[in-house]
C-alpha cells in the first residue's frame, strides 16, 4: 500500500471546513443510503456517499484529496487555465456529492457517452475540459497532467466498490417545465429579494478578504460564458430551484428547494443569463446534427 501523505491531507481538511462554513452545514452530516442499480438489477441497497475522513489509508488517498482540492479551490490553484472567478464546486454542490446539486455521483461510470451538443462520444476527461473552456471560460487541462489525473480520481472514489455500469439512485435534478413562459421583469424583482446578498447587485458575486471566490459571480466578465449550460434558461432554472437560495433552509448543505416555485426560478434565471457575459468561441460547432435547445443562447 502507499504511503498516507498526512501533512496533504489533512491540509485539505480546511478546504471542508470553509466550503461546510459557506454552506451552512457540515459535509455528509447526513447519511443518506441509496441503491446501486446495473441495468435494471439492484446490486446494492446502502451505498453511502464518502465523507472526507473515509479516504484515510486509501492507497491512492494524496491523489484523491489532490482532486478534491482541484475541484473545490479551481480558480486559485489553476489560474492558468480558469479565466472566470469560478471553482468547480461553485456548482457542483456540497464538493459533488450533493442530490440534484449537479453531483459528480456516477460520473466516474456515466462517461463515455454521446452528447447532443458535441454530437459525438464524450469521455470524462473532454466533459471536464468542457467545463474549463464554457463553465470556467478558460483553457483545457492536459489529459496526461497529474491535475486532470486528481480529479478523476476523486470521482472515481465516489463510486468505488462498485461493479462497471453502476448506477447510483440519486436524484440529479435538472427537469423543469419549458413550457413555463419567462417574465425577466419579474425575475429582476426576484433576484433582489433572494439572490443578490450573496451574488451582488450586478451580478459580481462576492469574495473574501484575499480576493479569493466566495459565491461565485452570475454576469459580466468574471462569470461563465454563453457556452456554459448554466446560462440557459431552463438548465439554470432547475438547479436554481433545487438549491436555491442556499441560506434560508435549516437541513442539508445548501437551500435544497422548497422555496421558489417553478416560475420564480425561470424568471429568475431569464433575468440573470440573458445579462452581459463572455463569449464562446466555439459556439459554432455545438449541435452538429442539429435539435439545439430553445433556451440556447446562440
Amino acid at each position: 500500500m502507499k504511503p498516507l501523505n498526512k501533512r496533504l491531507l489533512w491540509a485539505s481538511v480546511p478546504v471542508v471546513l470553509a466550503l461546510a462554513a459557506c454552506t451552512g452545514q457540515p459535509e455528509a452530516a447526513k447519511k443518506n443510503h441509496y441503491e446501486v442499480k446495473v441495468g435494471k438489477e439492484v446490486v446494492k441497497t446502502d451505498y453511502v456517499v464518502p465523507g472526507p475522513t473515509d479516504v484515510l489509508g486509501h492507497e491512492n488517498a494524496d491523489l484523491i484529496v489532490y482532486g478534491g482540492r482541484l475541484l473545490n479551490d479551481t480558480k486559485r490553484l489553476l489560474p492558468n487555465n480558469v479565466g472566470a472567478s469560478m471553482n468547480c464546486n461553485s456548482c457542483h454542490i456540497a464538493n459533488g456529492k450533493e442530490q440534484k446539486g449537479a453531483p459528480y455521483i456516477n460520473s466516474y461510470f456515466t462517461y463515455p457517452k454521446k452528447m447532443p451538443r458535441a454530437g459525438k462520444v464524450v469521455d470524462l476527461q473532454m466533459r471536464i475540459n468542457g467545463c474549463f473552456q464554457r463553465s470556467m471560460n478558460g483553457k483545457p487541462l492536459d489529459v496526461n497532467s497529474k491535475e486532470m489525473h486528481a480529479m478523476i480520481a476523486y470521482m472515481a472514489w465516489l463510486s468505488e466498490g462498485l461493479p462497471k455500469g453502476a448506477d447510483i439512485q440519486m436524484d440529479v435534478g435538472g427537469k423543469i417545465d419549458e413550457s413555463l413562459v419567462p417574465n425577466p421583469e419579474r425575475g429582476k424583482q426576484l433576484y433582489a429579494q433572494q439572490c443578490v446578498t450573496c451574488h451582488g447587485d450586478n451580478g459580481q458575486g462576492l469574495k473574501d478578504a484575499r480576493g479569493n471566490n466566495v459565491f461565485p459571480p452570475l454576469w459580466g466578465d468574471e462569470s461563465f460564458n454563453i457556452g456554459a449550460g448554466m446560462a440557459r434558461t431552463y438548465k439554470a432554472a432547475a438547479f436554481i430551484r433545487d438549491n436555491m437560495p442556499m441560506s434560508v433552509q435549516k437541513n442539508g448543505a445548501w437551500g435544497q428547494g422548497g422555496v421558489l416555485s417553478d416560475q420564480d426560478a425561470v424568471d429568475i434565471a431569464e433575468y440573470f443569463t440573458h445579462q452581459p457575459r463572455p463569449d464562446f468561441a466555439s459556439k459554432v460547432k455545438d449541435w452538429p446534427e442539429g435539435k439545439k435547445p430553445k433556451d440556447a443562447r446562440y
